[in-house]
């Protein structure tokens, strides 16, 4: 059987240069990245035994400038009632020149073989990822309350967009 793991790595070209997706090796360096969930011990590589998270290196013109990952949501006792769940956290000097967007849109058009609902959650503060995700055709559903535990020990609202089979061209 495909899975979503299996079907990787993921190649594209972005203004003429590659853009690459591929699972997060544990000795990938990211420079300059500083996200909470890279310092958490109980955070997940894959491999770790856990079949509904994958990690991925971001590859941009030969660099790692981010990492992504996926997870599964279930809405119901069904496999098809399964969606993959991204997130990204990229480089801050890699940000606002549409790599982030390129490859939410690369990974959700992928996942999109295994599963008719891709969705993603930013902050409700976070404008600029907000703006990505609707620039790689994201939809914007609502405000999910107190949905994100953190470490600085607070509950945050987030906001979720989703991008369903049905929203590409031809819905395949």
């Amino acid at each position: 059987m495909t899975t979503p793991e299996s079907a990787l790595p993921i190649r594209a070209d972005l203004r003429g240069r590659p853009i690459v997706l591929r699972l997060r090796q544990p000795d990938d360096q990211i420079a300059n990245l500083e996200t909470e969930w890279d310092a958490w011990p109980e955070d997940l590589l894959p491999g770790s035994g856990d079949p509904t998270l994958c990690r991925l290196a971001l590859e941009y013109d030969g660099v790692v400038v981010g990492t992504m990952s996926w997870h599964a949501t279930d809405y119901g006792p069904t496999q098809g009632s399964r969606a993959w769940n991204i997130g990204i956290a990229l480089a801050p000097d890699h940000r606002g020149l549409g790599i982030g967007s390129a490859a939410q849109r690369l990974l959700a058009e992928h996942l999109l073989m295994f599963s008719a609902r891709v969705e993603a959650t930013t902050d409700v503060s976070n404008i600029t990822e907000q703006r990505a995700l609707e620039s790689a055709g994201f939809t914007r559903e609502g405000v999910l309350r107190a949905a994100q535990h953190r470490a600085d020990d607070v509950h945050h609202d987030l906001v979720i967009y989703s991008l369903i089979r049905n929203d590409l061209v031809g819905g395949a």
